[in-house]
């Protein structure tokens, strides 16, 4: 059912999210989490594997071990406002929010450990990823236009 749910409405992602990123070989961070549904607001536990500013989720880890491996989804980081704790919000041990300009999603760590490790790491990936694009549009103020 979850299938058809997304193939209908293109929740699908695209294959240009993770193309040339080998998230099986040596990632950032791997782990379980629980992560609420987009639209369907469930909990489902899912694998994630957080890679080269992306974090990508599977069913399984055996289902992200290969090149020839589809994650149920895709998220850049760079598109990432914050990453923080979210006990207060979902009154749940361990939760914490992915930030988005258009979207919040929430996830649940198996310990607080995992989710301050989790957080971190996203966080660091948010940083690096924003300052790459922020050094592409370094400008010189150094340098004088008066003759």
């Amino acid at each position: 059912m979850e299938n058809l749910w997304r193939a209908a409405t293109g929740q699908e992602p695209n294959p240009e999210d993770y193309t040339g990123i080998q998230f099986w070989s040596n990632p950032e961070r791997t782990g379980w989490l629980t992560k609420q549904g987009d639209y369907i607001k469930t909990w489902r536990r899912r694998y994630f594997v957080l890679k080269q500013g992306k974090l990508f989720w599977f069913k399984t880890p055996s289902a992200a071990s290969s090149s020839s491996s589809v994650p149920r989804g895709v998220i850049s980081v760079s598109t990432c406002l914050t990453v923080k704790g979210a006990e207060d919000v979902l009154h749940k041990a361990s939760a914490f929010e992915l930030s988005t300009p258009h979207s919040t999603m929430f996830f649940i760590a198996d310990n607080d450990k995992d989710k301050e490790d989790w957080i971190n790491s996203i966080g660091r990936a948010i940083v690096l990823n924003s300052r790459s694009h922020a050094d592409s549009e370094v400008i010189d103020y150094g340098q004088s236009n008066a003759t």
